[in-house]
């Protein structure tokens, strides 16, 4: 895989790329407006961070094709912050965690989204397709005098049926022509036959209107003090780190799809400057949205035509296409998420589950299960950590010696392995002091030492063969180990 050039980033089908956009931009309006909601906000703040988001991550990022906007996983973590403090701690809030974001990719830290390993990929696809689907379960409720109650009778009926026929045209119109996208005709041929046949059902126009003005430059109306720096730091740190999470595991997922290389620590410098811009322009924090991602993905965009293409749309939905837009049915994009979910869902994991080992299928359940239940950072973090006690365990106990008896009645250890923190009670396990004879060496051409604890295991080993009254010697370390049994001052005799 290599990275685009910038001619191939910018001009490569340059019709596709505009109609891809224009599909993404259609599913990003009612996802960006039930968030501002979720975090108790004006919808128009979704919809200005959305544009800003999705276009400067586009023109400036480093990964062409990627989708991103006011996301769920963000609006999530600063629902408190808005209900105690308001919508102004909001926006600083936002400029802080784009800070945070932009500091991430000056230190180059993006490269570290590589070591995540393939199981927690899965797991975090999986457990999204799940998620986006649920949220299009809302959908199929109504507002009652009690709270919400589920669509029944006739409702229900045009509902099913609208969405439906929606994921019909998405299946089928590929086998057909491959011209235009297919969620774009599903959406504008849905919506056509809801105002032809005067279809009662939900449009996005009763989620919330959507038209307004250009986003007005305002700095946060907060007291700029420590107090404030210790309400918002909290909150900005929470939204960058999940922010990055799910930006970079979508940045993975779109290099694999794309079969291009992308340039993760361009990408968390774009999007924490757009951060920074959506929050002095009264818009909320966003990050990748990997359901847009898909649909533009799916729809044929590669450049970054597509990503600012969906991102300049919503700007002229708010000021100028709103008595349109707002006609569409909800229907329509229910169906086009649901297909979104089924798509990206790894079916291919459920026959492979059997198939790996134990651990690697045990990461995939339980990152999918808790992205579902709590949230990605979270998930994402537990299937590192027992990735990464599961490779520990394993090598530790990888460790062996090939015990030699010279002419001379000594004996000697040639060393297999990495000695770490995992390892040490293994290592010490393989000698025996009291039945060695009076001189041992320990060969150490195929030892890998991997940091203090191999080192102090190196000590407790002379000691406890100088216990016994025995000679113990070391023979060829490399330069890398020498060098740091040397700096951590280690006292022993080589061969």
């Amino acid at each position: 895989m290599k990275i685009p050039t910038t001619r191939e980033q910018w001009l490569s089908n340059m019709p596709g790329n505009f109609l891809a956009g224009l599909t993404s931009s259609f599913a990003l309006v009612p996802e960006c407006i039930a968030f501002a909601l979720v975090a108790h906000l004006n919808p128009l703040m979704g919809l200005y961070g959305a544009f800003i988001i999705c276009a400067l991550a586009a023109i400036l990022g480093g990964r062409p094709g990627m989708i991103s906007g006011a996301a769920g996983s963000m609006a999530v973590v600063i629902v408190a912050l808005v209900v105690q403090h308001g919508a102004q701690y909001l926006l600083a809030t936002v400029v802080l965690s784009g800070i945070l974001m932009m500091l991430f990719g000056l230190m180059r830290l993006g490269k570290l989204i590589r070591m995540v390993p393939h199981p927690v990929m899965i797991g975090f696809v999986n457990g999204l397709a799940i998620v986006i689907a649920m949220a299009q379960l809302s959908h199929f409720k109504e507002a009652t005098p009690h709270g919400e109650a589920w669509l029944h009778g006739t409702p229900l009926l045009i509902m099913c049926g609208l969405v439906g026929v929606t994921m019909l045209i998405v299946y089928v119109l590929p086998r057909i022509t491959k011209a235009v996208p297919p969620a774009l005709v599903a959406i504008v041929g849905v919506g056509l036959i809801g105002q032809f046949f005067h279809l009662p059902t939900r449009t996005l126009g009763d989620m919330a209107h959507i038209a307004g003005a250009l986003p007005a430059f305002h700095i946060p109306a907060i007291p700029f003090d420590i107090a404030t720096f210790k309400i918002v730091f909290p909150y900005a740190l929470l939204m960058a780190i999940v922010g990055l999470l799910e930006t970079l595991l979508t940045f993975n997922l779109t290099d694999e799809i794309t079969e291009t290389l992308g340039q993760p620590n361009r990408e968390c410098l774009a999007l924490g400057l757009a951060n920074v811009v959506s929050g002095l322009f009264g818009g909320m924090g966003g990050c990748a949205m990997i359901g847009q991602t898909m649909i533009n993905l799916s729809s044929g965009g590669r450049s970054r035509v597509s990503g600012a293409t969906s991102g300049i749309m919503i700007l002229l939905f708010i000021l100028f296409l709103s008595p349109l837009i707002e006609r569409i049915p909800l229907a329509a994009l229910v169906g086009v998420m649901f297909v979104v979910a089924q798509q990206t869902f790894a079916w291919g994991s459920l026959r492979v589950l059997g198939k790996v080992p134990r651990h690697d299928a045990l990461v995939i359940v339980l990152v999918t299960v808790i992205t579902v239940f709590t949230d990605l950072a979270i998930a994402v973090l537990c299937g590192i950590v027992i990735a990464a006690l599961n490779f520990a365990w394993q090598h530790a106990r990888e460790i062996r010696a090939d015990v030699e008896s010279g002419t001379d009645g000594s004996s000697t250890y040639t060393l297999h392995g990495t000695l770490f923190f995992a390892s040490t009670a293994n290592f010490q396990d393989l000698f025996k002091p009291l039945s060695d004879p009076q001189y041992v060496t320990v060969d150490c051409r195929h030892l890998h030492v991997a940091d203090h604890s191999a080192i102090a295991a190196f000590e407790t080993l002379k000691e406890r063969y100088q216990k016994a009254g025995k000679h113990l010697k070391f023979a060829n370390l490399s330069a890398r180990n020498l060098h740091l049994l040397e700096r951590a001052g280690v006292a022993l005799s080589y061969a």
